[in-house]
């Protein structure tokens, strides 16, 4: 809507020339206020908001008493262990330490693409041509220490799924010899968790 104002024009008094009058337009912005908040309320209720990114883990029961004592055989050649450590230090071995399976000796890594996912790659390469089935896929056991950075925490459960390991725990106990190789640390901040995605 535009409004129009105009001026009283002429010249002297007692003048015979006549001057043309002039207008002065002027717009009125209240209908664009209005179509202002329409956009606003229309974006507001078409647009979806960004959903949190998180990762499902399977807890442990809550009944400190139930299946206490009751250990799980897992076949060995299909577990690797990684320990996290002090300035982001990272070990992995395969199997059990004491008797590590062939090219599963502790091996110190780096995070990222070039170093623990590669070797998480071709061991879950492994893992399969050994069982034949996609059913029985590796384990991980990830033991982080008290010293050892939850970023660092954060890095290893991101490359789990990256790689898309199916079965993966993260334990609170260690070792002695597991401690002197990751350097002095006997036991871990975060508690323990399971998770087993869903088929």
């Amino acid at each position: 809507m535009a409004e129009l104002n105009t001026g009283d024009g002429g010249g002297k008094k007692g003048s015979k020339k006549v001057r043309s009058k002039k207008q002065n337009s002027k717009v009125d912005l209240t209908a664009m206020v209005d179509l202002a908040f329409l956009l606003i309320t229309f974006f507001m209720l078409t647009t979806t908001l960004s959903k949190p990114q998180s990762m499902n883990l399977g807890l442990p029961d809550k009944d400190p008493d139930k299946d206490k004592n009751k250990d799980v055989k897992v076949d060995e050649n299909r577990t690797m262990t990684i320990l996290l450590g002090e300035n982001n230090k990272l070990v992995r071995y395969v199997g059990l330490l004491a008797t590590p399976v062939s090219g599963g000796a502790p091996k110190d890594f780096e995070y990222g693409k070039d170093g623990i996912r590669k070797e998480l790659l071709s061991r879950k390469a492994a893992v399969l041509q050994y069982t034949g089935t996609k059913d029985k896929g590796m384990i991980v056991i990830i033991k982080p220490s008290k010293k050892s950075k939850y970023r660092n925490l954060v890095d290893i459960l991101d490359e789990m799924a990256i790689v898309g390991v199916p079965t993966y725990a993260i334990v609170n106990e260690f070792t002695p010899e597991e401690s002197k190789l990751i350097g002095g640390t006997s036991t871990a901040a975060t508690p323990a968790t399971e998770k087993t995605p869903n088929p």
